[in-house]
């Protein structure tokens, strides 16, 4: 996926980046000052001083992106909100530089980013898919021949040992690499009329069958219905407590709900099953799909 910033866009950024390596780089003490300000009083004044001296490191980061095909305005705005970030966490009192600090926040929001946009397909969700995405081009560069196509297995375990991931994470990685989106609309061929979508199969229900089969099921509950009617009362008890529930009830907690032994309550359920499978036959084809044998 390539994405082209338009001449106007283009003009923005390099104002912006023009002006970004011009502010000046503070010292470690003007930096820690600047940051106790923004913490302990929330100087905003000190907050921007501090974040522009940094906007550098923004640009010099984003520059570092630019092979994934993104536009270099999108990742300097998502590596602003990083240096925000960071800026919003730090603490002084741990002795360590903002720059260095910053740097892990900018980079992060970049990368996620690049995740979401590098293909309209999630492309890393783990830790280890976002490491492999990262690094592999740089490790294959480094151990593989450039004219080769695909890594060799000892490539890839060296790759997978190196990155602590499966071998397996390392192939599938490589495969996703290599493709790139394609419009389902697209044809198949120079030669052919039909695009990929029409290859795509629905295993779904057509409307017609989704229709038809409401209508069935509606015709069929109904047919039950009156059918359990028929029955006495007792019998309509035993039927829908151990016919028509998902977890029917035993012979014995019928019997003694129904006073009468669990013997007694097979029989009149095997009666209640006789009359309705005998009213059933009047009118339907095959009775058996509404009522399962004991």
């Amino acid at each position: 996926m390539a994405y082209i910033d338009d001449p106007q866009t283009q003009r923005a950024n390099m104002r912006f980046i023009k002006a970004s390596m011009k502010q000046p780089l503070l010292s470690r003490e003007k930096e820690m000052d600047l940051a106790r300000r923004w913490r302990e009083q929330g100087d905003e004044k000190a907050l921007h001083e501090m974040v522009s001296a940094y906007t550098r490191l923004v640009v010099s980061m984003a520059s570092k992106f630019r092979n994934y095909g993104l536009p270099v305005g999108d990742l300097v705005q998502e590596g602003s909100v990083g240096l925000m970030q960071a800026a919003a966490r730090f603490e002084p009192e741990r002795d360590i530089r903002f720059s260095t600090y910053a740097s892990w926040w900018i980079r992060s929001a970049m990368q996620d980013y690049v995740l979401r946009n590098w293909s309209i397909v999630r492309t890393g969700t783990t830790a280890a898919q976002k490491s492999l995405f990262f690094n592999l081009r740089r490790l294959r560069a480094k151990i593989a021949e450039a004219s080769a196509t695909q890594m060799t297995p000892t490539q890839r375990n060296a790759i997978a040992t190196e990155l602590k991931v499966n071998v397996r994470d390392v192939e599938s990685m490589e495969s996703r690499l290599a493709a790139s989106d394609q419009s389902l609309n697209a044809p198949v061929g120079e030669e052919s009329d039909g695009n990929w979508l029409d290859f795509l199969r629905d295993d779904r229900a057509s409307p017609e069958e989704v229709v038809s089969g409401m209508r069935d099921g509606e015709t069929r509950s109904r047919w039950l219905a009156e059918a359990i009617g028929e029955l006495s009362e007792r019998e309509q008890t035993i039927i829908r407590r151990r016919r028509l529930v998902e977890e029917g009830a035993t012979l014995e907690e019928l019997g003694r709900e129904l006073g009468v032994s669990k013997e007694r309550v097979r029989q009149l359920e095997h009666r209640a099953l006789g009359k309705l499978r005998k009213t059933l036959e009047s009118v339907a084809d095959t009775p058996g799909d509404l009522l399962v044998d004991a």
